[in-house]
This record gives C-alpha cells, sequence and structure tokens, in this order.
C-alpha cells in the first residue's frame, strides 16, 4: 500500500469511507476497512508532509537552498 501515489491513496481512501457509509458493511469488515483507512491517511499525511518540505526550499542563481519564509 505504500508504493501507491497520492492520487491513488485519497481515491482509495474515498472508496473507504463510501463504502463505510452506505452503512451494508459487517462489523469485522468496518473495523478492517478503518484500519486500511487509517493507513491511507499516514501515507497522504507523508506524501503531504514531503511536498511541504520541498517547496519550502528556493535555490539561489548559485545552487544554494535556502528555506522560504512568506514573510520575506
Amino acid at each position: 500500500m505504500e508504493n501507491l501515489s497520492f492520487e491513488e491513496s485519497l481515491e482509495k481512501l474515498e472508496e473507504i469511507v463510501n463504502k463505510l457509509e452506505s452503512g451494508d458493511v459487517p462489523l469485522d469488515d468496518a473495523i478492517d476497512e478503518f484500519n486500511n483507512a487509517m493507513q491511507l491517511v499516514k501515507i497522504c499525511n507523508e506524501k503531504l508532509s514531503a511536498a511541504e518540505e520541498s517547496i519550502a526550499k528556493i535555490v539561489k542563481d548559485n545552487g544554494e537552498l535556502i528555506d522560504f519564509s512568506p514573510s520575506e
């Protein structure tokens, strides 16, 4: 599951939510689906954090990386 892209993870997460919202899922299956959803949330969060870190860097003309601060 960890090798899924952000978009694939999000799509699978949406499928699980829709399935659980339908109310037609037995309790044991719902618990398994919930655990899968939590793994997908973790994966999405990690991918978003990595993207934020890479976006927060700016490369100067000389190739030096600096932290980006919106207040600058």
